[in-house]
């Protein structure tokens, strides 16, 4: 048995939680879930999104996934996720980028993994106003920071039998922080049998669009995998069906990546496939295959078949008649 910290989220996020703990009971293996709240709903009591029990609850059990959790806009709150990901340095943002015959898009048979790192960048939050005049944002890149995450990326190509890993950068401009970022990506590139080669983000955001098919691992700074990735989850049929994971050396979150969409919540026509998706990543790194893979398979006959999708992916169910449709391919 596994215990596995659950934060259910805002908006929609309680539902695909629902839904992604029907499939995982249907499947068969044993986890038990401690529910720990955060997000809006806590914020008049605790006067914070992420109250302490919450990354108590994670650092405890090791392993967590969640719903989206919404950061209110302007009240001074730091993001919800930035502040998760800096506390638990979860260094390593994960996002698999694959393409389901029977969802509509302009691709096919596209399977790439986005590797980003997730601590530093402008990410760091370090910012200040120079009087009414200007505001001023700090990116840090660390020489440590990169290597740990670039040797993620090549050990994963490694482990997952990947061809190749590209490093994206923008080195021609920022020629001390991305260069160091790059200067990094070569040298660790050397000690693997793994081809590689690196990209300019700006080349990068057009060659997906074009040659998506090019490309397998990526691997590059906070900001640009927060950018490639959501243009990566547009090339396979939105953030609606994308899973993520956040994973450090003594810990892991799973989540969805989408938002809260609150003008939807409670209306059960969410796509709770991404929060599905992201518990098939938990699983594998359980190592629970055999489980993982028996969802994924259920997921894709689902799709195949096109009978039970949601709004969203171009059908008329429920969230509920969706969730059940997977059941019963289990």
């Amino acid at each position: 048995m596994y215990k596995v910290t659950l934060i259910p989220g805002d908006g929609i996020g309680p539902e695909v939680s629902e839904a992604m703990m029907k499939v995982i009971h249907a499947v068969g293996i044993n986890i038990q879930w401690e529910k720990v709240e955060a997000g809006e709903s806590v914020i008049e009591k605790y006067n914070t999104p992420i109250p302490d029990y919450v990354i108590d609850s994670i650092k405890k059990n090791k392993i967590a996934i969640k719903g989206p959790i919404t950061t209110p806009v302007g009240k001074g709150f730091k993001s919800v996720n930035v502040t998760l990901r800096q506390s638990l340095d979860l260094y390593v943002n994960l996002r698999p980028i694959k393409s389901f015959k029977g969802i509509k898009s302009r691709y096919e048979n596209i399977d790439l993994v986005i590797v980003r790192e997730n601590t530093e960048d402008l990410y760091a939050g370090i910012e200040h106003k120079i009087g009414d005049y200007a505001a001023e944002s700090i990116k840090i890149i660390t020489k440590p920071a990169c290597e740990r995450i670039v040797d993620f990326a090549f050990k994963y190509a490694q482990d997952n039998n990947r061809k190749k890993v590209t490093g994206v950068h923008k080195a021609n401009i920022m020629k001390l922080s991305d260069g160091l970022f790059l200067d990094t990506f070569r040298d660790i590139s050397n000690k693997y049998n793994i081809k590689s080669d690196d990209l300019i983000v700006d080349a990068a955001a057009m060659n997906l669009v074009l040659y998506p098919e090019n490309y397998d691992v990526m691997v590059m700074p906070n900001l640009y995998g927060d950018i490639l990735s959501d243009l990566c989850s547009g090339l396979v049929g939105g953030l609606g069906i994308i899973p993520g994971a956040n994973i450090g050396k003594d810990c892991a979150i799973f989540e969805a990546v989408h938002g809260s969409a609150p003008l939807i919540a409670g209306k059960n026509i969410a796509n709770p496939t991404a929060l599905i998706q992201s518990a098939v990543m938990m699983l594998r790194y359980l190592e629970e295959y055999e489980y993982a893979n028996k969802i994924e398979n259920a997921l894709e006959k689902v799709f195949l078949k096109g009978e039970k999708l949601t709004v969203d992916l171009g059908g008329n169910s429920s969230t509920t008649e969706f969730t059940n449709e997977i059941i019963k391919y289990l």
